[in-house]
């Protein structure tokens, strides 16, 4: 008996003595909690000491980012749970039905997890966080104690450590010890790029869904071995806001469930409490919609969660404290005290509500399997030529945990044809993929497959359609029936190998094969292009093929073969062995038509004024996508480098200037034989000058025809209520919406693209088709086809305009890009329409 309860002795010892050792982060750090920014590293080891102190907290480390930083998660609930996680994880799992096994809904936990600053340059979540948790296993704290018994809370303390270090330092480095609370004070006018992107400038709270970006691809694989029950995503935004919180401000998707609808308001209540207590300001339902399924709140919804942003004045502006425009100081002190408060408010409330939230997460996924709350249950993705696009495809619904298969044999469905934009026939043949709604994941499924969701209201935060057939360039059917696969898994096929011959064609159709012969041109192979279809050795090739010769080739000799066979080992393509130049159809492959591809040696400017988003697509392009040697210039030293050693400029979209000796500079370039590519906003600083065919695109107004119907208009305009201002407003507005578009397919822009591009406008940019250039996908001239949102007054503008436009200058050319391509790094299409841009022209 004396050695029992020596033991036990011991054992208590050892316990007090963990958390004897436990610091509160005001303790710990070298600054006050809201003193100042907390560097990431510090963060991090914060993170450690407490999971080193406390039998309440596991820390993983779930990846690194791209700059090398630790991506970590802590998991705390009690030591009881501790002892059962894995089986706690994994009986969530079988309760969603995404793993098989016996489900014991009486020994589930809620699960809650806290996001904070997914942009890097609102710290204030990051800076909660330390509080956060130490609140969580303060052995002082009975509160949070009984939570945990109940709950298991994952806390990402910097979603964003890249962008959250870019920030941080960024203030360290400038400010002086005492916060000076001026507006005009440099710490609170934060540089170019800004630390709310990550590495690529990517922002993150876009990319839930399509996971471009390696932080996304870590967290969510984590996320989805979870499945929360509950989501808060904390950020921040203008200073001279107060605080938002639950419920959301509509459109609400109309995927989302009554329980989810209703517990927001509940979780919101919760909140007012404590901020009613201190007086605090807030709002809710105002701006911050549920409809763009990308964000740190639809996504988790997507996936039966109660998911949620907080937002917090603050953000970059606000520094360690600036004035507001009541007098006072917004204090990053306070900021800190309002998300911790919202972050430990949102346990409470699911810890005292841990039943029903279980019961009705459950009830979300058992209807998934049942009866998936959409009007298709079904949909038919036809295969492309080469299969890339399908696999694409294929691999972000991998990424949700979305079953597929395919067809085992030829299938004719009715339903809404993604092509004719209504409904009608398709008919699918063996390996065309097949999506179920009736899974687990299956309204996710519904989420990325539907032609377009249902706007409830046209006022929104984003694009309005995103859907994946259509960003891939892939024929598909949304059937009402169930389609049952034919397998679980898309079967992978055999890539054709290259033999010793007289050339080689690479059919250029998918990113795949773009990505095989932008690595051809880095290792300086000579590479032709079939400037029409043509047919050698009895196989059909399209025009765009990718041509490489022996001849082209001498210098490589015998290691020509040896050459593409490696490259080919890292980038599965079929390479077809041609044992004859003499075409059975088409320009033979000796014709002068036949055409060298110029390696392009590309020149991009950075900056002050250039789209932070927009240029790291670029970035993330030719480093992640294709592999392809890049250099960039920022704009204020534009004037003084040389563009001889570049072939091609790429302007990104943006709000600046053009103009002077720089404008001159590029003319006289693309004059010599350069290749200008200019996207979106980057064209207005072309339009109607010297040596450019671009216009403005002429305004109703102009339009002398229209002139008396918009003199009315104006009139009518005038007895506007005030109240409708921004309804109104938006007439003339693109938030995201697809546009199906003409395409000239023998023009090299459009190779590969088909009779139709469909383009994911996300701006009100138009100009009119350009006499003498080469308009090469365009507006059709009236009632094009639109999924989404579009303002009447736009769609009226864009018929019979042009998009994407080749004008020969001098000896080289300039490309005009209304949209944007590479818009978020998720439109593949559009990456292949800027491969051609790049490579073909």
């Amino acid at each position: 008996m004396r050695t029992v309860s020596l033991l036990f002795l011991v054992l208590w010892s050892m316990h007090n003595l963990c958390y004897s050792q436990l610091q509160s982060p005001d303790e710990f750090l070298p600054h006050k909690l809201g003193e100042h920014f907390t560097p990431h590293y510090m963060l991090v080891d914060y993170y450690q000491h407490v999971a080193a102190n406390s039998p309440l907290v596991k820390l993983i480390e779930y990846g690194k980012t791209n700059q090398d930083r630790p991506l970590i998660v802590a998991i705390v609930t009690s030591e009881a749970n501790h002892q059962r996680l894995e089986e706690i994880r994994r009986n969530n799992l079988r309760l969603a039905g995404v793993e098989d096994g016996l489900v014991h809904i009486d020994q589930a936990k809620a699960l809650v997890w806290l996001s904070f600053s997914v942009h890097g340059n609102e710290p204030a979540g990051s800076e909660a966080s330390h509080q956060v948790i130490y609140d969580l296993v303060n052995p002082e704290n009975t509160k949070t104690k009984k939570w945990l018994e109940n709950t298991v809370v994952i806390l990402d303390p910097s979603i964003n450590p890249d962008g959250y270090s870019r920030y941080t330092h960024w203030v360290r480095n400038v400010t002086m010890d005492e916060n000076n609370p001026d507006r005009q004070d440099i710490e609170h006018s934060e540089p170019w790029p800004g630390g709310r992107v990550n590495h690529y400038l990517f922002d993150l709270n876009r990319d839930w869904a399509w996971q471009t970006q390696i932080e996304s691809q870590h967290r969510l694989k984590l996320y989805n071995q979870w499945l929360p029950h509950v989501h808060a995503d904390l950020h921040e935004m203008g200073h001279e806001s107060s605080y938002y919180f639950a419920p959301a401000a509509r459109p609400y998707h109309n995927y989302i469930t009554k329980w989810q609808r209703d517990f927001q308001v509940e979780i919101g209540k919760n909140h007012a409490k404590y901020f009613d207590a201190e007086g605090w300001l807030y709002f809710t339902k105002e701006v911050f919609d549920l409809f763009y399924p990308s964000y740190g709140d639809t996504y988790p919804i997507f996936n039966g969660a109660i998911g949620m942003t907080y937002e917090q004045a603050g953000g970059s502006v606000g520094g360690r404290g600036v004035e507001t425009s009541n007098g006072e100081t917004l204090s990053l002190k306070d900021r800190v005290a309002h998300h911790t408060t919202t972050a430990l408010s949102t346990i409470e409330v699911t810890s005292l509500n841990a039943r029903n939230v279980l019961d009705q997460f459950k009830a979300f996924y058992d209807k998934n399997i049942t009866n998936p709350p959409g009007k298709y249950k079904s949909y038919i993705i036809k295969k492309d030529v080469s299969g890339q696009r399908l696999l694409a495809l294929a691999k972000v619904l991998d990424n949700q945990g979305i079953r597929y298969g395919t067809l085992s044999a030829d299938r004719q469905a009715n339903g809404y044809v993604y092509s004719q934009f209504t409904n009608g026939t398709l008919v699918g043949k063996p390996g065309d993929l097949v999506v179920s709604a009736h899974q687990p994941k299956g309204m996710m499924a519904q989420i990325l497959l539907d032609p377009v969701g249902e706007l409830e209201d046209s006022i929104t935060y984003d694009i309005t359609a995103w859907s994946l057939p259509y960003a891939y360039g892939l024929e598909a059917l949304a059937s009402t029936d169930r389609i049952v696969p034919n397998q679980d898994l898309m079967s992978e096929w055999e890539y054709k190998v290259p033999e010793d011959g007289y050339a080689y064609l690479i059919p250029r159709t998918d990113m795949k094969s773009v990505q095989y012969i932008s690595q051809l041109l880095a290792q300086d192979i000579s590479v032709r292009v079939l400037p029409k279809a043509g047919s050698y050795d009895g196989t059909s090739f399209p025009a765009g093929t990718a041509v490489v010769t022996q001849a082209d080739n001498r210098s490589l000799g015998d290691k020509l073969l040896p050459k593409l066979k490696d490259i080919q080992n890292n980038i599965k393509v079929d390479i077809i062995t041609i044992r004859s130049g003499f075409a059975d159809s088409g320009h033979d492959l000796g014709s002068g038509r036949i055409d060298l591809i110029k390696k392009p040696k590309v020149l991009a400017i950075a900056g002050d004024g250039v789209g932070s988003n927009a240029f790291g697509q670029i970035k993330w392009y030719f480093d992640k996508v294709i592999d392809y040697p890049l250099s960039v210039v920022d704009i204020d030293r534009f004037n003084r480098i040389s563009l001889d050693k570049y072939n091609t400029l790429i302007l990104p979209d943006g709000r600046y200037r053009v103009e002077g000796n720089m404008k001159s500079k590029i003319s006289e370039w693309v004059n010599a034989g350069g290749k200008l590519i200019l996207i979106s906003g980057a064209n207005r600083n072309f339009m109607d000058e010297e040596g450019f065919g671009l216009k403005k695109y002429a305004t109703d107004d102009e339009k002398t025809e229209d002139k008396k119907a918009n003199e009315a208009a104006d009139l009518a305009a005038r007895y506007n209520h005030y109240s409708d201002r921004e309804r109104n407003a938006i007439s003339n507005y693109v938030p995201g919406a697809i546009f199906q578009l003409n395409v000239d397919r023998s023009h090299p822009l459009g190779f590969g693209m088909g009779e139709h591009y469909y383009s994911l406008r996300t701006s009100s940019l138009t100009f009119p088709l350009i006499v003498g250039a080469e308009n090469v996908i365009f507006h059709p001239k009236e009632n094009g086809a639109v999924l989404g949102f579009a303002g009447k007054e736009i769609k009226k503008r864009l018929n019979d305009s042009a998009v994407f436009v080749v004008e020969s200058k001098g000896r080289g050319q300039v490309i005009y890009m209304a949209d944007n391509p590479l818009f978020r790094g998720f439109w593949y299409n559009g990456h292949f329409l800027f491969s051609n841009a790049l490579f073909l022209n």
